[in-house]
């Protein structure tokens, strides 16, 4: 992702649908987000973060992003999501999953992707589960929204278990 797709990020991040399900942090200004992404620099072994765009205009409509690598253990974090709402549904992040997973395993020799996911988060759920993923535990209220108390899934992938 470039520097000068920080407005969508930002914009992304201040729709309450898109982060419904998402650990949203401090509320931060397009100023900061600017910032961030000049900042970031390249991607890394360690946090390699990609945009996803629309195969039909190559608009930007979400990012994929592998972190916390370390060739030690050969496991990263995966996270995803689109925030261009009207793409939602169409498989966009389905093909993003597999595609990541696909360069974390091939490219960066990954052994495991694990994610976690809010148990109510069902369309994200059944995404993960397409590409292969598998429910490994559960972490009880650890997500909070809207006054509510909700429990999160950890899931993972091996290498090989690919679909």
């Amino acid at each position: 992702m470039e520097p000068s797709e920080a407005d969508a990020l930002w914009r992304w991040n201040h729709d309450p649908e898109v982060i419904r399900w998402m650990s949203d942090g401090y509320p931060q200004s397009l100023a900061q987000v600017r910032t961030w992404m000049e900042e970031r620099g390249r991607s890394t072994y360690g946090d390699a973060l990609f945009g996803i765009e629309a195969t039909d205009d190559a608009r930007l409509i979400g990012l994929v992003r592998l972190r916390g690598a370390e060739p030690e253990t050969g496991c990263a974090e995966l996270d995803v999501y689109l925030g261009e709402k009207e793409y939602w549904g169409r498989g966009f992040a389905t093909d993003a999953m597999r595609t990541a997973c696909r360069y974390g395993f091939e490219d960066m020799r990954l052994h495991k992707i694990t994610l976690t996911v809010v148990t109510e988060n069902h369309a994200a759920r059944r995404v993960y589960e397409k590409v292969g993923f598998v429910t490994e535990g559960r972490l009880r209220q650890v997500f909070r929204r809207d006054g509510r108390w909700y429990d999160m899934f950890t899931m993972g992938l091996l290498e090989g278990e690919l679909r």
